[in-house]
């Protein structure tokens, strides 16, 4: 059963992850450059500066999460909650908006976003990409 949304003192909720959407942590440093290589790709996504090096959260179909296999993220289905700001908040402090949901909806495609999570963090070391 989904928890209620439980309102805080800016205005943001905290929404159970697994029911409309499942969402997926990447380290902020290479969370805006995922940004950069998805462009009008990209669903919603939220910043949270709040974290140790900060992060930013992107949202995919329910289920993903189950199947989810990308290094140096975490994916957040059933059982796992997010602080969701309110749309007008699109700059910290505090979680914010990078790219607000819009008409086309909140979800970004997961092999679209695994791609380019793998293009933002590079070849690992000993590793060439195909040029």
């Amino acid at each position: 059963m989904p928890s209620p949304r439980l309102p805080s003192a800016a205005g943001a909720t905290l929404h159970d992850a697994g029911h409309d959407w499942d969402a997926i942590r990447v380290p902020r440093s290479v969370g805006l450059a995922v940004l950069a290589i998805l462009g009008p790709r990209c669903g919603a996504a939220i910043e949270d500066p709040l974290t140790a090096a900060g992060c930013v959260y992107y949202f995919v179909p329910t289920g993903t999460a189950s199947t989810w296999d990308v290094e140096n993220t975490v994916a957040l289905g059933r059982g796992s909650a997010l602080v969701i700001p309110p749309t007008r908040r699109t700059e910290g402090p505090g979680p914010h908006w990078r790219i607000c949901p819009g008409e086309d909806g909140w979800l970004t495609d997961p092999d679209a976003l695994a791609a380019a999570i793998g293009d933002a963090f590079g070849p690992r070391i000993g590793e060439e990409r195909a040029g």
